[in-house]
């Protein structure tokens, strides 16, 4: 499978053990609310172990951004879809406040969401969002997706689910 994309900023690879400091610095961090946070230690590394397991066992998984010619982990964005959720998602969180609002969370999205429809040939997309992430709620409506009342949230979570329609000349 496609363990590295890349768009006009940005490369987007498989996350590796060397993102383990980052991830960890996140996950145990206020940022982390909107996926479970902030985590202790042992939750952290867990969390990010997940990570890799799950390009392991599914041969995709969400991609650790970095920018062209600085391989510095920014965040993770990509398909997630681990026991419990009742659909496909694709995921997002950024690492490093310092790139919040700089469009990099959309320039990848945008480009992981084509490769999902074109490559993984997904029927379906959904984002599980926390009802009160308002910027991963306007990243979504940004990217095109309509909130969905009736979809179910993954093991009875407490979030928005949003969904992606299909272009027309994928269906």
């Amino acid at each position: 499978m496609t363990e590295t994309l890349e768009t006009q900023r940005l490369i987007l690879r498989k996350p590796k053990a060397s993102d383990l400091d980052a991830a960890m610095a996140f996950f145990a961090s206020d940022r982390s609310v909107g996926v479970g946070g902030p985590l202790q230690e042992g939750q952290a590394w867990r969390g990010f172990a997940a990570e890799i397991g799950h390009w392991e066992i599914h041969g995709y998984g969400m991609w650790v951004v970095t920018r062209k010619g600085d391989d510095t982990a920014l965040g993770m964005i990509g398909p997630w879809y681990p026991a419990g959720w009742p659909e496909k998602e694709i995921g997002w969180m950024i690492w490093d406040e310092s790139v919040e609002g700089t469009g990099i969370a959309t320039e990848a999205a945008k480009a992981i969401i084509d490769h999902t429809w074109s490559v993984l040939k997904w029927d379906t997309i959904v984002n599980y969002i926390g009802p009160d992430n308002n910027r991963s709620i306007a990243l979504a409506e940004k990217l095109g997706a309509k909130r969905d009342p009736n979809a179910a949230a993954p093991d009875g979570k407490d979030c928005l689910v949003y969904r992606h329609t299909k272009p027309e000349h994928l269906s």
